[in-house]
């Protein structure tokens, strides 16, 4: 069989992803190339990408395979406007023309969104069902012969959640939640009440979670008020929305915001209001009644597949406490979360899914994983641009040097993290998913309290509540986060938070939750010192831990040894490179433009060295 091109699009987290014989060779989302966050866009530059890092044109692909199926999309949208006319006139006035006309033939859009690329395709376009794309990327990627897969997310054509079995290249479907009834949906819905973005904020509403009072009686009645109004949780996890707040499905709104005002006695925040103490109970109590939900979900899926492996997939899979929490209930032997386990991750999950479908037998030899997937750079490239300069400016701002050694240049690159310093950190093929693995990565030492403050505020220019991650060494990793022991498998990707185990720990003075007045009274909290690894540890002791490996990362993982020597330490923290609003970076240019406008002390690109000049007072 001939390379297969995946595709995801038109929604958010727009993709593309070439594989052949079972193994991703490429991928990367479109906003990389766009600079547009989140870009929905069909994904040309992505698909340029990967046929060029391959040497292919359009005439290798003998087939295509877009995540969804756009005809059952169709006809939810349809359905949904005629069970709620006439009050879904404006809204089917808004949504429908768009099917009636481009979309309508998805096949033919995609052949002339692909005729500005070489080559001349005549293969065949399929359509893949969406939770199947997503289940397929988590699974297909594990190291599981057998396992569970639960997806969850906003919606698909129909389906918003589903339970399947993967048995090699056999797919069983147990159980599906339909629209409108969402995980994904609901978690939104309050991301949007408390004043972020939708399908971008939800990583806020989680890192703002921990700022609740858990034990207060506005958070208790909160979450009453959540499952007594809003939504019904049944026994298997399975969710009954209350449409009365939800008019999404007849008007283009996320929320009706008089019944929510009214319900929880708040206003909807605006974008970057202020965050007092009731927005944190909020966030809170939207994170537990999820969590809640989760679990009742994961241990039914246990109870109907019998399997010890969970593959999770879908946008809520990126919701790394939940995942943690079914990590911590031992409710499976193992879990595995594909890295970009939203939208973007049905691109080479629609792929693998048509590959494994037509050559079942090939399960057997199927390849090992890597995420580094997406476009790198020659150190003549990288010199070309540094030579060139950044930002337009009519001088260089900067001054670098090339270190031909490894050892020199992580020894130097390790000396300045010990006396904290921020690194820019770009290396080898960009990482797959949203979060920063270790090649587009601003790394620093976690053992200083001020570096979560400084990373925020001066260098991603974000909300000053927003946690940061460790990368920490594998074998290493028990010794400072509690489940990370002999038996465990570890966290490459970011995807599950676990607790700073306790010998790491340092008395909080006013304890997590107790005195503090919200995300306004964060900086006085962020002074305090919780562990012997200040700034990876959130309020409530928790970390979103990567571990590394020499196979995994073998230039990231001896950085990390260099910098234990000096620190002792074997993590530092791992944070991706961008600023607030803007993908992360791709090219050696973005790299040196970003590191130009904050205040990151050094970048690292290959092995070149670049620091700042000292322009003087």
């Amino acid at each position: 069989m001939g390379p297969i091109l995946g595709l995801s699009c038109f929604y958010h987290d727009a993709a593309a992803a070439l594989v052949s014989d079972g193994k991703i060779l490429a991928a990367a989302q479109e906003e990389r190339f766009s600079r547009i966050k989140n870009d929905p866009s069909f994904p040309l530059r992505a698909v340029e990408f990967c046929l060029e890092e391959e040497g292919l044109t359009l005439s290798d692909i003998e087939s295509i395979v877009f995540y969804d199926k756009p005809f059952l999309k169709m006809e939810r949208i349809f359905q949904t406007h005629l069970d709620n006319a006439p009050r879904g006139f404006q809204s089917f006035l808004t949504s429908v023309p768009s099917w009636m006309g481009e979309k309508f033939n998805f096949k033919k859009l995609i052949k002339q969104k692909l005729k500005a690329l070489p080559g001349t395709f005549r293969g065949d376009i399929l359509f893949s069902e969406h939770h199947l794309s997503h289940g397929a990327s988590s699974f297909y990627t594990s190291p599981f012969s057998e396992a569970a897969a639960l997806t969850i997310d906003g919606v698909g054509e129909w389906a918003t959640l589903s339970i399947s079995k993967f048995e090699g290249a056999k797919v069983t479907l147990l159980r599906e939640m339909r629209f409108p009834d969402s995980v994904g949906l609901l978690y939104s819905a309050f991301t949007y009440y408390c004043g972020f973005k939708v399908n971008s904020g939800e990583y806020k509403l989680m890192g703002l979670a921990p700022y609740g009072h858990r034990d207060s009686e506005r958070t208790a009645r909160t979450i009453a008020l959540i499952k007594e109004n809003v939504v019904t949780v049944h026994r298997d996890g399975s969710i009954s929305l209350n449409r009365s707040y939800f008019p999404y499905e007849r008007q283009n709104r996320m929320i009706d915001e008089a019944r929510f005002e009214k319900l929880f006695g708040l206003p909807r925040r605006t974008a970057d209001g202020p965050l007092p103490q009731e927005y944190c109970d909020m966030a809170l109590a939207i994170q537990t009644v999820t969590e809640e939900i989760v679990l009742k979900l994961a241990r039914h899926t246990r109870e109907i597949t019998d399997c010890p492996n969970l593959c999770l997939a879908g946008g809520v899979a990126l919701n790394c406490v939940a995942n943690g929490k079914i990590l911590a209930e031992k409710i499976f032997d193992s879990v595995w979360a594909h890295p970009a386990a939203g939208d973007a991750g049905g691109a080479p999950g629609a792929a693998l899914a048509y590959y494994y479908s037509q050559d079942p037998d090939a399960f057997s030899r199927r390849p090992s994983f890597s995420p580094y997937l997406g476009p790198w750079f020659s150190d003549k490239e990288v010199s070309a641009v540094l030579k060139k300069g950044g930002r337009n400016r009519p001088f260089p701002l900067y001054e670098y040097k090339k270190l031909d050694r490894d050892d020199e240049l992580l020894d130097s690159v390790a000396t300045s993290l010990f006396e904290g310093k921020v690194c820019g950190w770009f290396q080898g093929r960009m990482e797959w998913g949203p979060r920063a693995l270790g090649n587009r990565s601003i790394l620093a030492d976690p053992s200083r309290p001020e570096m979560q403050r400084k990373l925020n505020l001066k260098i991603k220019f974000r909300e000053s509540f927003r946690p940061f991650a460790p990368v920490v060494l594998e074998e290493r990793a028990h010794e400072y986060f509690e489940g990370l022991g002999q038996g465990f498998a570890p966290s490459p990707y970011m995807l599950f938070t676990y607790p700073v185990a306790c010998a790491q720990r340092t008395p909080d003075e006013e304890g997590p939750g107790d005195k503090n007045q919200g995300a306004e009274d964060i900086p006085s909290r962020l002074r305090q010192r919780r562990s012997t690894i200040s700034a990876v540890t959130h309020v409530d002791y928790s970390a979103r831990v990567q571990t590394v490996s020499r196979t995994q990362n073998p230039k990231l993982y001896d950085l990390i040894c260099a910098f234990s020597q000096k620190s002792g330490l074997p993590m530092l923290i791992n944070t991706s490179f961008n600023v607030r609003g803007e993908p992360i970076v791709c090219t050696p240019t973005e790299a040196l433009n970003c590191f130009l406008k904050t205040d990151m002390d050094i970048l690292v690109m290959n092995n070149y060295v670049v620091s700042k000049k000292d322009l003087g007072p």
